[in-house]
């Protein structure tokens, strides 16, 4: 049934009805009918496809929110792409940057044992030579006496004393080997300076420190020819004195005694750089 304006239409002909009126078409009554009923299904229908369509878009929404900080393929040009430094979590930032460390160069020896200020490990005969022999390839010498005095003039001759007093000598330590009939005395003298040492080697000309004798080394150099050397290392002067212990001279160019004096000489400098480098090493080691 349709509606305009002004009321129901009627269709043509009929009688009236009850009451003396027209009678009803009843056959365009259910054609109307008809028609309404399939404008209400297409409208069901239709509201249906809405509610469809708009539950997909939630899905799709919701979707694509759930993964919004995962990467995802672009159907973009790759020039409207974003630059790594737009990607979350690219770092725009420089990496740090490290440099190269150079560890400090170990302590030198020699310094440790030219100032009394530094050389503070303790000095007595047997830390300066010890054991009861010393080797050198294929030579053994046995060591005899030894002793250590604070009054250096004491133990050398007189030419020497004098030098050592007038550079302020603190201690003398001595110590004697022997090998085959050549006895050496070897006299390490201490000062607290190197610079004292090295004005005693600049003036020791003359003069020997005294021969030590005892502990299996009988008495030598008491007179005679013997032959005497001196220099310095750090702030020690250090002298030996040769001879043979039958009272024969050392002559100049008497190989054994020479051997004997200068392999001994080499000991005492070796000893005095291994305390340099004892306490070197300590110093290396003890923390910053």
């Amino acid at each position: 049934m349709s509606f305009g304006q002004g009321g129901p239409q009627w269709g043509p002909g009929g009688t009236g009805g009850p009451g003396g009126g027209p009678t009803p078409d009843w056959a365009a009554l259910a054609e109307a009918s008809e028609a309404r009923a399939r404008r209400r299904k297409w409208l069901l229908i239709g509201g249906g496809v809405f509610a469809t369509v708009g539950i997909a878009a939630a899905v799709a929404i919701t979707v694509v929110t759930a993964n919004s900080d995962e990467p995802s393929a672009s159907n973009k040009p790759a020039g409207e792409l974003p630059t790594a430094a737009d990607i979350p979590g690219a770092s725009k930032e420089a990496e740090p940057s490290f440099e190269a460390t150079t560890p400090p160069p170990p302590p030198d020896p020699k310094d440790f044992i030219s100032s009394a200020k530094k050389d503070k490990a303790p000095l007595t005969p047997e830390g300066m030579f010890p054991g009861k022999s010393w080797r050198t390839g294929e030579r053994l010498y046995k060591k005899g006496a030894t002793d250590s005095t604070t009054k250096c003039t004491s133990v050398a001759q007189p030419a020497l004393a004098s030098v050592l007093a007038r550079n302020d000598c603190t201690r003398m330590i001595r110590a004697s080997y022997i090998k085959d009939g050549v006895a050496v005395t070897i006299g390490v003298a201490v000062f607290d300076t190197a610079a004292d040492a090295t004005k005693v080697k600049e003036q020791a000309e003359k003069g020997l420190v005294n021969s030590l004798s005892g502990k299996g080394v009988p008495a030598f150099c008491r007179t005679g020819v013997c032959r005497g050397t001196y220099n310095a290392y750090g702030r020690y002067a250090y002298f030996t004195t040769t001879g043979y212990t039958s009272g024969k001279d050392v002559t100049t160019g008497d190989r054994k005694a020479y051997g004997v004096g200068d392999d001994l000489a080499r000991f005492a400098f070796q000893r005095i750089h291994l305390r340099g480098q004892v306490q070197a090493s300590a110093a290396a080691e003890a923390p910053q």
